[in-house]
């Protein structure tokens, strides 16, 4: 049993909506979540004493703090890489209350990214990702990240004789999800998989259909100990278990230096970690709330999360039904980044938090233990929350 286990909560939680134009900065939405984050655990500013952000973003903790009243801080960090980071900014967070470092932590990510406004660190301060990008990739055409990952997916159809139809039951389960959800980007407007095939194919073998949604908009979450949980006034998301991994000829969200492209390995090693820690099983997972830029993404790590033999990822989303509200497993109940929008990997642990209170838009009976993974080809990040 992992020390961590059971010690820390999410206890509060606040989203900005999610919009094609945000009119805000990024530090604006920031703290307007918050905001709203202390509201829903009954807290003050004065009450917080740690904070949790996005390495890349323009803003940082100290303009956060200041702008928020918050004072005292004695625990304070940043997580870099996108979709990787926001299950690794919980743990952090779950960690330091742990160990008694801090009382009431914040974690924050706002983005900007739909209206392009969304102000990144010189990535001069970056170093490795942009030279590799401008080096080796850009020459040959790989400009973009569905060129970059589209490889990798390409390979995998390969390898399994997929046929990349099947893709779309991802899409489709994703977009009635999101159509039930008042702050998704897609609400009420469901597709059908007709509509999948019909939609064309952008870069091989995406098509517009399998896209995540950009947005503008930010999501923050208090942490505290389990202890402390009990005495605030809503139901807590335990951490049962968190865990992260960077693999050998990791590069970000390609790893063309592994030797299989295909292979999530840094999943496997996150499953393999947060089963061995919080002690449960696969038939322990009520659902997944799991990365989805892509919708091929999906069953992949169906795969290396160990819910499905290795290439059997499409015949397990095969129809829709097993990953639906309704289905044995269900995948991204809010519509994930598919079909709510992509905070990378921050709205999925808001619809954990969402259904381990019985207060989401598609809510699925009798939850109690969820996992959530974000990050794909690396690095990856991963949670198991309880009720």
């Amino acid at each position: 049993m992992d020390f961590l286990k059971d010690k820390a909560a999410i206890v509060g939680m606040g989203i900005y909506k999610f919009s094609k134009d945000s009119d805000l900065t990024e530090t604006d939405m920031a703290c307007r979540s918050i905001r709203s984050a202390l509201d829903d655990a009954g807290l003050t500013p004065d009450g917080i004493d740690g904070i949790i952000v996005y390495a890349e973003e323009d803003y940082d903790d100290i303009d956060i703090t200041r702008a928020m009243g918050i004072g005292n801080m004695t625990y304070y960090g940043d997580v870099r890489w996108d979709g990787g980071a926001s299950c690794s900014m919980v743990l952090r967070a779950a960690m330091a209350v742990a160990s008694g470092s801090a009382n009431y932590i914040v974690v924050v990510k706002s983005v900007n990214d739909a209206s392009l406004k969304r102000v990144k660190k010189d990535w001069g301060e970056l170093r490795s990702w942009p030279a590799a990008q401008e080096t080796f990739y850009n020459p040959y055409g790989l400009t973009s990240d569905d060129g970059r990952i589209g490889m990798n997916v390409r390979r995998y159809i390969h390898e399994h004789n997929i046929n990349s139809d099947s893709f779309g039951w991802v899409t489709q389960v994703l977009r009635e999800n999101g159509a039930k959800n008042p702050n998704s980007m897609f609400y009420e407007k469901p597709v059908s998989h007709k509509d999948y095939l019909e939609s064309k194919i952008k870069v091989e073998p995406f098509r517009e259909l399998d896209y995540s949604c950009p947005v503008d908009g930010s999501i923050a979450f208090i942490v505290a100990t389990a202890e402390k949980a009990k005495r605030l006034k809503r139901r807590p998301a335990y951490i049962m278990a968190g865990a992260q991994s960077m693999v050998k000829g990791t590069q970000f969200k390609t790893s063309y230096y592994k030797s299989s492209i295909t292979d999530l390995h840094a999943t496997e090693i996150v499953a393999k970690t947060l089963f061995e820690k919080s002690g449960v099983t696969h038939k322990d997972i009520d659902m997944l709330q799991i990365e989805d830029e892509f919708a091929p993404l999906v069953p992949m790590q169906l795969e290396s999360l160990g819910f499905c033999e290795r290439g059997k990822g499409v015949d397990f989303i095969e129809g829709g039904d097993r990953i639906s509200v309704s289905g044995e497993l269900p995948v991204n109940t809010s519509g994930g980044s598919i079909g709510e929008g992509n905070l990378h990997g921050m709205n999925h642990i808001a619809e954990a938090v969402n259904q381990l209170r019985e207060t989401s838009t598609s809510q699925v009976k009798d939850v109690e233990k969820i996992l959530v993974a974000t990050g794909v080809f690396g690095p990856t990040s991963g949670l198991i929350l309880r009720r």
